[in-house]
């Protein structure tokens, strides 16, 4: 019998919350196996999405199957195959690594000491934790939390990981370290790795999707997204006081410094002129094009989507 991946099928989600924020407003999504980049601003809705996947809280409509598993309705068995990894989450700060990792095995129903330990030796190496595994989990640093945190969310060897914001706060170097340890674990399962950083998505992810106010603005494979920019993005270096006027005259999508000067990038068909030149899109352009919506998926990428 032929084993298929495993893929995540969301329909028509939404959450509205008491004081009548609406966090999720019809999202539709498939995720295959991989590294799915959920890209979009803070408050979005990335987190209230999270959260619903890893069956903390439930939608007030739509549907949610992990395979054939209904997230929804079938809570339990989702569990027995969910890793999560919060934007926050606390750590005994007196314990040491190997300790409080056996402790939470022992939570997640790793009985037998022999397996256990086995277990434990396994994960604090796979996330490059084991030299460490005798110090206290206060002495260590942003990285090196985030990384038994993965360990944690391993223990149950899941097929779904969501992982929320993992690199926010980290030094380059953790960030690297991280992000090769995802794209590691995404050879086998669904790994869905919510963020506002540009560059997380970019250089792992497969496949993504950009949410914006609740709303999916764009599901595609960033480099065909990409590519569909190409000849579509003009660049220029001005003075930051030249901005107001290029902002009425262009369609802008981003501004930012460069050696003491702004480099502006604009969105448009064809030459806006104006000392403008032609620049090889990044995925930072497809963002900010989509967010200021101005790039329209086009209909090749929405016929091999579905």
């Amino acid at each position: 019998m032929k084993n298929y991946p495993l893929s995540l099928s969301i329909r028509n989600v939404s959450k509205t919350y008491a004081n009548g924020t609406q966090a999720l407003d019809n999202v539709s999504l498939d995720i295959p196996s991989g590294l799915f980049g959920l890209l979009g601003p803070n408050g979005a809705g990335k987190s209230t999405l999270m959260r619903t996947l890893a069956t903390l809280q439930e939608p007030d409509e739509g549907q949610i199957f992990l395979g054939n598993i209904d997230v929804v309705n079938q809570k339990e068995e989702v569990r027995e195959t969910l890793g999560y990894l919060p934007q926050e989450f606390g750590v005994y700060p007196k314990v040491s690594a190997e300790e409080l990792l056996d402790h939470f095995a022992v939570l997640k129903g790793i009985i037998n000491r022999a397996e256990r330990r086995e277990v434990t030796e396994t994960l604090l190496k796979q996330t490059n934790l084991w030299d460490k595994r005798k110090q206290k989990l206060g002495g260590f640093s942003g990285g090196m939390k985030q990384r038994f945190g993965v360990a944690v969310a391993l223990l149950n060897n899941p097929k779904l990981l969501i992982v929320d914001e993992p690199t926010a706060g980290l030094d380059p170097a953790e960030r690297v370290r991280f992000l090769n340890l995802l794209g590691e674990l995404g050879e086998n399962s669904v790994v869905i790795l919510s963020t506002h950083i540009v560059e997380d998505v970019s250089e792992l992810c497969t496949h993504m999707a950009i949410i914006n106010k609740g709303q999916i603005l764009l599901e595609a494979q960033p480099m065909e997204a990409v590519a569909a920019l190409k000849g579509r993005i003009w660049h220029k270096l001005t003075d930051k006081s030249t901005l107001p006027a290029l902002e009425q005259a262009h369609q802008v999508i981003s501004a930012k410094m460069l050696a003491g000067r702004t480099m502006v990038h604009v969105y448009n068909q064809e030459s806006p002129g104006n000392g403008f030149e032609p620049v090889e899109p990044d995925l930072e352009d497809l963002y900010f094009s989509t967010m200021a919506g101005h790039y329209v998926q086009p209909q090749t990428l929405k016929e091999e989507k579905k």
